[in-house]
């Protein structure tokens, strides 16, 4: 039986980096999206781990980002992993799911992930219009996704950064 609990940093966190590891292989640290991560500190208690036996088979972290100027708040969904064994079952959109809600009680209202749309579009993400917002590197624009837990989307635009309040040195 799996399941989906938050994320507790002391237990899930050499786990979690241990099926990114294997999940995305040494390459992910060079990605766009990592700009986003460095030098900042996930969010735990929106973040979501698949646990099985004891043992880590899915992880979707969540990060604090702000876009454009005045900034507005924003999360920043993944990496999202799942072991080989687990794929294709569902596991990973139960995950991101799980995530979002944790987020909507937290009181976000807007997040934002670099994926493919044919996944995450199901899930209520949307593509943001070429252009809108730039992120701190290189990025197909038409893997920018959106979305809000609100009745109606924010206009945002601009660049996407870590706030300020959780900035920290690496």
């Amino acid at each position: 039986m799996i399941s989906i609990l938050p994320e507790n940093p002391a237990v899930h966190a050499p786990a979690i980096e241990a099926l990114y590891d294997r999940t995305f292989g040494p390459g992910h640290f060079a990605k766009t999206a990592e700009r986003l991560r460095e030098g900042s500190a996930s969010l735990p208690d929106c973040s979501r781990v698949a646990v099985e036996a004891g043992r880590v088979v899915g992880a979707c972290r969540i990060w604090p980002v702000e876009i454009g100027d005045p900034a507005t708040p924003a999360v920043f969904v993944g990496p999202l992993a799942v072991d080989e064994a687990h794929r294709g079952k569902s596991l990973g959109h139960d995950l991101v799911q799980a995530t979002l809600k944790a987020c909507h009680a937290q009181g976000w209202q807007l997040a934002l992930i670099i994926g493919a749309p044919a996944y995450f579009e199901p899930l209520g993400f949307s593509r943001v219009p070429a252009g809108r917002i730039k992120l701190p590197g290189p990025q197909d624009p038409d893997r920018i996704l959106i979305q809000s837990f609100g009745a109606t989307a924010p206009d945002v635009h601009g660049q996407v950064r870590v706030p300020a309040s959780r900035r920290h040195v690496v």
